[in-house]
């Protein structure tokens, strides 16, 4: 890994929900939020990028807003079940899924459906075409259950952190 052992305390536990609040935040801005210097906040922040806990820093677009200009677009839940669920053919149903990118999400589940995808795209032709690719010409894919989404209740990208660690 590196020379940090994942060792964590509060202040870092406050800085992870701090940051997945909100990333743009100056390290001037998030020290003073936190009570810290800014070169202590900075060596912590780094600190928790170094050991894995920050995968990543990315904006979140406005799906509403961005409807405005480029149409509305078409947001699936797709379950997927394989005929064969050997670890090559979930390895290879896999990759390929990852690899569009349409797919926002692929997690791999059980019980039920061998994957859950989360797909974006421009519309209902897009849409067929991506499902021709992934799942038609698709040999093993067995089934394929699509649920289109008419709203969204509810988004989040923040995990549940504790205030302390046991």
């Amino acid at each position: 890994m590196n020379e940090y052992s994942i060792n964590l305390d509060s202040t870092d536990l406050q800085l992870l929900r701090q940051l997945q609040r909100d990333a743009s935040l100056s390290n001037q801005a998030l020290a003073s939020l936190l009570h810290l210097s800014p070169p202590t906040c900075l060596r912590r922040v780094k600190r928790l990028q170094s050991l894995g806990l920050i995968e990543q820093q990315v904006a979140i677009l406005s799906r509403e807003r961005l409807a405005e200009v480029t149409g509305h677009g078409l947001q699936a839940i797709v379950e997927v079940s394989l005929d064969r669920q050997d670890s090559s053919s979930l390895m290879q149903f896999e990759r390929k899924a990852v690899a569009e990118n349409g797919v926002q999400q692929c997690w791999r589940v059980s019980p039920g459906p061998d994957f859950v995808l989360i797909i974006a795209t421009l519309d209902m032709p897009a849409y067929l075409a991506l499902s021709q690719k992934l799942f038609t010409q698709d040999a093993n894919v067995r089934n394929v259950k699509a649920f289109f989404a008419v709203k969204r209740a509810k988004f989040s990208t923040e995990l549940p952190i504790p205030e302390a660690l046991r």
